[in-house]
C-alpha cells in the first residue's frame, strides 16, 4: 500500500481518538489492506505519539484465545504498544467520557527485568527474564465503529489498547504456576467472568515469547523494565459509567478499575 495511504489511515485514527469519533472500518473501505500494511500504520501512529512526547512504556499481545481467533478468522495473536499516559495503578477512577465503547479484560502482567529479542525465543526464555507478574486489567476501546473489526482494523488501532490497569507486582514467580491461575473477573460485585493462565496461548509466557518473535521482523525488542500484557484470560465485558470492575488471581492478589461521569 502506497506510502501517503498509511499516513491518511494514521492520521485518521489519530483524530478518531482525539475527538471520540470512531471511523468506518478500514477493513471495508480498503479490502486489499494487508497485516503489514496495518503493523505500519501501528508503527507510524506510535513514531506520531513518540514525537508528541509520548513513552513507549510495554507492549500487549491480543487475540490469544482460540475463541477470539475464530471470531475474527485469524490465525495468530496480534500486539500493540502500551505508552506512559495508559499506565494506571489499580484503584483508579476513569472518566467514561474519555473513550468511546470501552471493554475490560483481565490479563497477567509481566514486568522484565532483561531485554527479550526474536526469534527463537522460548517462553522459558520469558520466565527466565521476568522480574516480576502483575495483576492488571486492560481497557480495550476501538477507534473502529461499532466494534466492526477484522484483523487488519484492530492492527492499525494499537491492538484497541487504551488503558493497563496494574495491581501490586508479584516477585516470587516459582510459586506460581501460571498455566492454571485462576482469575475471576467481577463487575460491580457480580461474576462476569472466569479463566486461568492457559487462556493465552496456553501458558501466558508463550505468548511474550510469540511477541518476541513476531517483533523481531520489524527489529523491535521488548525491553527490561517494559510491561508485557500477554493477552486476556476470558471474552472482554463492557463497561460504562458508575461500573467497578475487579479481577482477582488467587495468591497473585487484584486489580480494580472505577468508571465515573
Amino acid at each position: 500500500m502506497q506510502k501517503q495511504v498509511i499516513s491518511r489511515l494514521t492520521e485518521e485514527l489519530l483524530e478518531a481518538e482525539e475527538k471520540l469519533t470512531p471511523v468506518e472500518p478500514l477493513s471495508k473501505r480498503f479490502p486489499e489492506l494487508s497485516v503489514k500494511d496495518s503493523y505500519e500504520i501501528q508503527l507510524e501512529w506510535v513514531e506520531r505519539k513518540l514525537d508528541e512526547g509520548r513513552v513507549v512504556i510495554g507492549k500487549k499481545v491480543g487475540l490469544t484465545s482460540k475463541a477470539m481467533q475464530n471470531m475474527l478468522g485469524v490465525d495468530e495473536p496480534d500486539y500493540g504498544h502500551l505508552l506512559d499516559h495508559m499506565k494506571l495503578d489499580s484503584g483508579s477512577v476513569l472518566s467514561r467520557g474519555d473513550f468511546i465503547k470501552p471493554k475490560a479484560e483481565a490479563e497477567i502482567g509481566f514486568i522484565l527485568k532483561e531485554d527479550l529479542q526474536g526469534p527463537n525465543v522460548t517462553y522459558v526464555d520469558v520466565l527466565m527474564a521476568t522480574e516480576a507478574i502483575v495483576p492488571a486489567l486492560e481497557i480495550i476501546d476501538s477507534r473502529i465503529e461499532d466494534w466492526k473489526i477484522q484483523l487488519v482494523d484492530t492492527v492499525a488501532d494499537n491492538g484497541s489498547s487504551a488503558r493497563a490497569v496494574v495491581g501490586q507486582p508479584f516477585y516470587e514467580i516459582d510459586q506460581i504456576d501460571l498455566r492454571t491461575l485462576s482469575m475471576t473477573l467481577l463487575k460491580n460485585g457480580e461474576v462476569t467472568a472466569t479463566g486461568a493462565g492457559a487462556a493465552a496461548l496456553g501458558h501466558p509466557a508463550h505468548a511474550i515469547a510469540w511477541l518476541a518473535n513476531k517483533l523481531a521482523d520489524y527489529n523491535i525488542s521488548l525491553k527490561a523494565g517494559e510491561l508485557i500484557l500477554p493477552g486476556a484470560l476470558s471474552a472482554a465485558i463492557d463497561v460504562d459509567s458508575g461500573d467497578e470492575v475487579t479481577a482477582t488471581f488467587g495468591k497473585l492478589g487484584s486489580v480494580t478499575i472505577s468508571f465515573r461521569d
